[in-house]
């Protein structure tokens, strides 16, 4: 439609001709008038349409909420009209797309119902706000890297062997072979700093076997990745990472902060720099002052629980929403995470928790292949399995780290919904592959 105005649009158009389209949300038909509201992307608007024996009131009569209309009229102001204090003074309407039958959900329908539904449920304007949010973050976040010289890449997610370890992966036939779908790029990121590409981020999917039933467990999720060469420590990752995040959230809170508050509730807040940083060892001492203590099968990592802990002290304590927790134990962490040379049982590693929430895993990473064999052989990993990784070190590698970032972690500390299956545009789970 080549001359529809959006309805956020509107007001500029004030006294002349528009034409809109969407979905009609609620219909009254009185007496004398007819009363239409219809809803876009960007808002909605009153139509109005005094009644008469032609055939404009029978075909505005003849509509049903959610129905794909598109209209023109005259906007007008109007100072009784609640929604913006204008209208449109209905000239035409065409119906495209009529429901066949009651919608199968509400706004009250429990979540399972939501998501077999999810493109109805996606109507509602405040799960529309989520992925306004989720472009605007994505967006600061490219132009962030790219003012600070990272270049963007596509690593596959077919790969021949595990990208993580030999755990939660989705198995397939490739033509005859044995193949994974990836669980992350770390390894093409690292390929990338052997190839002399210096500084690279990805946004893409990942995929996790991982039969939890958690509300922050997901089969498939975006991960948002970046891995940085010529670096001194994992703290240079993290000094970049804070920084980034400052950069973005900046952005969010300018243009879609008070929308945040409005529809959630939620008082988005540009976190200050530094971000608090704690050592593992300093972590567990917060923890145990509290009277609790990490279960036997979580020690040398945080529990759920422990997380959530951690950030509230640091919240009471600081005033902050996150706090890096560094030094994790070797037995913990992967076996590519570089150690200290004088303690070679802990990683120059970090976790990052925002509001009790872990949103990253990062590192600075072994680049000395034969160091890297020896702590894959210490961690038991088939060495032969991933030979085409360990050759990226074998011809020359500069010293590197990086990290990855949690998307859907992201928008519900932003949006405070604690569940992502609300804030994932399609939602995949161990139950769960349609729609």
């Amino acid at each position: 439609m080549k001359n529809r105005t959006l309805i956020g649009n509107l007001e500029a158009q004030m006294g002349n001709v528009v034409q809109v389209a969407g979905f009609v949300e609620k219909l009254r038909n009185q007496k004398a008038m007819q009363f239409m509201v219809l809803r876009d992307h960007t808002g909605a608007v009153q139509l109005v349409n005094p009644k008469s024996e032609n055939s404009l009131t029978s075909l505005v009569s003849s509509a049903i909420p959610a129905s794909a209309v598109s209209a023109s009229g005259v906007l007008v102001k109007n100072p009784h009209v609640k929604l913006n204090g204008y209208e449109i003074q209905l000239a035409t309407l065409n119906i495209h797309n009529s429901p066949q039958s009651q919608l199968p959900i509400t706004s009250e329908s429990g979540i399972d119902s939501r998501l077999d539904w999810r493109y109805l449920d996606l109507r509602d304007p405040k799960k529309q706000l989520i992925f306004k949010i989720q472009t605007t973050a994505e967006h600061a976040m490219r132009e962030y890297w790219l003012a600070n010289g990272f270049t963007e890449i596509h690593s596959p997610k077919l790969v021949e062997g595990a990208s993580e370890s030999g755990a939660e992966l989705f198995s397939l036939d490739y033509f005859g072979k044995k193949a994974s779908l990836a669980q992350s790029p770390q390894f093409y990121k690292q390929m990338a700093m052997a190839a002399g590409l210096d500084r690279v981020f990805e946004i893409g999917p990942v995929f996790r076997a991982n039969p939890s039933f958690t509300s922050r467990h997901d089969t498939e999720f975006t991960s948002v990745d970046m891995e940085l060469s010529w670096i001194d420590s994992h703290e240079e990752v993290m000094e970049f990472e804070e920084n980034w995040i400052n950069n973005f959230m900046t952005k969010v809170v300018a243009k879609h902060g008070d929308e945040i508050k409005k529809n959630f509730n939620v008082e988005p807040v540009i976190p200050k720099l530094p971000f608090p940083r704690v050592s593992m060892d300093q972590a567990y001492q917060i923890l145990e002052s509290q009277g609790y203590y990490v279960p036997r099968e979580a020690k040398g990592d945080l529990d759920p629980e422990g997380e959530r802990r951690l950030g509230a002290f640091i919240k009471e304590r600081y005033g902050h929403d996150f706090v890096f927790v560094t030094d994790y134990p070797a037995k913990s962490r992967a076996f590519y995470h570089m150690r200290y040379s004088e303690r070679p049982e802990v990683t120059k590693s970090f976790d990052l928790l925002w509001k009790g929430l872990e949103v990253t895993t990062g590192a600075q990473r072994e680049h000395r292949v034969d160091k890297l064999i020896k702590q894959a052989e210490e961690k038991g990993v088939d060495t032969k399995g991933i030979s085409s990784y360990i050759d990226f070190f074998k011809y020359g590698c500069p010293p590197h780290g990086g990290c990855g970032f949690g998307l859907t972690r992201m928008l519900m500390n932003l949006t405070g919904l604690g569940n992502v299956r609300e804030v994932t545009y399609v939602y995949r789970g161990p139950n769960r592959l349609t729609p």
